[in-house]
């Protein structure tokens, strides 16, 4: 094997390597997207009611991003969760000067929710299937398995070229890596629309912004190395080939 193809190969590895940690900790964690809200330091009423609703299992689409409008909420493919204060006060507490202690509150999303049919107006089940933002949000969830699975079945084949010692298994590595970010571009895109969509449909309250967090920038990265690595990979083994055909064609000749 030629030093260039090996070094390629070397550097391909270790881009997958990379974007699979990116990917799988992107999954994992719950920062895809975060709200930041005034923090509400008093459980009157109402507060306690929208943590009910929140930690309840019939929470309707609306009624949980009302409560990650108000509670500095993050959202990931998994999980949403919202910050709510350790000591909560009946009253408004006293003026103070330092921090209060705060906790987060944590819900998983069902497989039933994750395939859920959304609304045209959020959690008024009798104004219609929004069927666009139904198909994004399932795409969204199901496309960065697909891709980590895809990584992970073209490990296994790179695996078994090394064992070979031969480059050119590594072309189906390289080709299921570049399905792998095609999948993963899908996935941060179509997360990227549904929440526009989201927002146009709940306007976000009065002092509150989103900003998308730090576990969607992982996938945003983990795409460009996936290509880049299916782009060494393959390079590496159709250019291994030709020489190889070419060598022997010299030698037959």
């Amino acid at each position: 094997m030629d030093n260039r193809f090996a070094t390629a190969f070397v550097i391909a590895c270790v881009l997958s390597l990379i974007s699979t940690i990116y990917m799988a900790a992107s999954i994992g964690t719950d920062f895809w997207y975060e709200y930041r809200s005034p923090v509400q330091e008093n459980s009157s009423d109402l507060n306690k009611s929208i943590w009910a609703d929140f930690a309840s299992d019939e929470a309707d689409e609306k009624t949980y991003n009302d409560a990650l409008f108000r509670f500095n909420g993050t959202m990931g493919l998994w999980r949403r969760c919202i910050t709510i204060p350790q000591n909560t006060y009946w009253y408004s507490p006293p003026e103070r000067t330092e921090s209060f202690d705060v906790v987060t509150k944590c819900m998983s999303f069902t497989l039933n929710e994750q395939f859920m049919e959304k609304f045209v107006d959020p959690g008024n089940h009798n104004s219609g299937i929004d069927l666009l933002r139904t198909y994004l949000w399932r795409c969204q969830f199901l496309l960065p398995f697909v891709s980590l699975g895809l990584m992970c079945f073209g490990a296994v084949i790179g695996l078994c070229a090394c064992i070979c010692r031969s480059l050119y298994p590594t072309i189906a590595t390289g080709i299921l890596h570049l399905l792998a970010g095609l999948c993963t571009l899908g996935s941060v895109s179509c997360y990227v629309a549904g929440i526009e969509l989201l927002h146009q449909k709940l306007e976000l309250p009065e002092n509150v912004s989103g900003e998308f967090g730090w576990s969607f920038c992982l996938a945003c990265v983990s795409a460009p190395l996936q290509f880049m690595a299916s782009a060494l990979f393959i390079w590496a083994a159709h250019t291994n080939r030709k020489e190889y055909t070419l060598m022997k064609a010299y030698r037959v000749a």
